[in-house]
């Protein structure tokens, strides 16, 4: 395998840890042997072990200390350079005597952003940089907007009749299947928060949360300027935390947002914030769900799609999910 075939594991690595780590990037690592794999990791939970520390851990336990000194160590994300809630995994290579490191991608954290990688050059590691890029980028997009844009990364998702309409007015129409719904949860439990705007927890009443699948629930993301709120909505239960936010102008909730260090946002409103969304141009990525058996001949058009490029479709019983990324 060459350093692409382990980058890419370091990738799939990293991915398991979706859901779980933000803000923090996801991070997946491997460590090899004369071209073997001797150890394992990523980053499992916010807070916890760093995916080199994992790697380590487990490469020593299985082989001993002293083969770090002729391993090769991969990593997804460039190793931190910081004390945070851990201790530099920069400073553990070079403790560990570990002679080589390929590096994905630079972390655009300003209190990373080369300085892991010049720390361990410093120190005599030979470092390799960058290599898959754009799909280690790709795979932590949320991290990467947050520090390079300074907002949240926000996701457009809407579902639609096959005659495009997304609902009636004052009434909650059911669109979408159960496998959608199930997807729709997992999404949930991927991103930092889920937004609707105050009519949408009126008429529909949803629960905003991750029942349909075993992951944690987003934090809830009223906008609400002004409307009062009965106290029975599933909204405002125990189940999750709920932020009611009155900011109108949504680059102030945006701002708002990032000091919270939230790093992701689903929106699941109405017509009216799904277009508000898209006028100011905020968005990274939309997501439409398409009833292909329903149709409602009338009612509330579905947001019309701005320039944007096509990225994937999939069918889920009688829907297709459609993915759109900015064009």
């Amino acid at each position: 395998m060459n350093s692409e075939g382990f980058m890419r594991r370091c990738l799939q690595l990293a991915a398991l840890g979706a859901g779980h780590v933000a803000p923090n990037p996801m991070v997946g690592s491997v460590l090899t042997h004369s071209g073997s794999i001797i150890g394992e990791g990523y980053h499992e939970v916010y807070g916890g072990p760093h995916a080199e520390v994992n790697a380590i851990r487990e490469a020593e336990e299985r082989f001993g200390p002293e083969i770090l000194r002729e391993a090769t160590l991969y990593v997804s994300l460039e190793p931190c350079a910081h004390h945070g809630k851990t201790p530099p995994c920069a400073d553990l290579i070079v403790s560990k005597g570990i002679p080589r490191v390929v590096v994905g991608i630079r972390d655009p954290f300003p209190q990373v952003n080369g300085k892991g990688i010049e720390r361990l050059r410093i120190s005599g590691v030979e470092v390799t940089v960058p290599v898959l890029e754009n799909e280690c980028r790709e795979l932590n997009r949320r991290f990467f907007t947050v520090h390079t844009l300074e907002r949240p990364y926000v996701i457009l998702k809407w579902a639609r009749s096959a005659d495009g309409f997304m609902g009636k007015e004052g009434e909650r129409v059911r669109l979408s299947g159960g496998l959608a719904d199930v997807l729709v949860h997992r999404w949930r439990s991927e991103e930092s928060s889920i937004l609707v705007g105050a009519r949408t927890a009126l008429v529909d009443d949803p629960a905003l949360t991750t029942r349909h699948w075993p992951g944690p629930h987003p934090l809830r993301i009223v906008l609400n300027p002004g409307v009062v709120l009965p106290a029975g909505l599933k909204v405002l239960d125990e189940q999750a935390p709920t932020l009611m936010h009155t900011d109108r102008d949504l680059n102030g909730l945006m701002h708002d947002l990032q000091r919270r260090s939230i790093q992701s946002v689903l929106v699941e409103g109405g017509a009216r914030v799904l277009q508000s969304f898209l006028a100011a141009g905020l968005w990274d990525e939309i997501r439409v769900i398409t009833a292909r058996t329903t149709y409602l001949v009338n009612g509330i058009p579905a947001p019309a799609l701005p320039q944007a490029r096509f990225h994937e479709e999939m069918v889920l019983g009688d829907d297709v999910v459609t993915t759109y990324f900015p064009g």
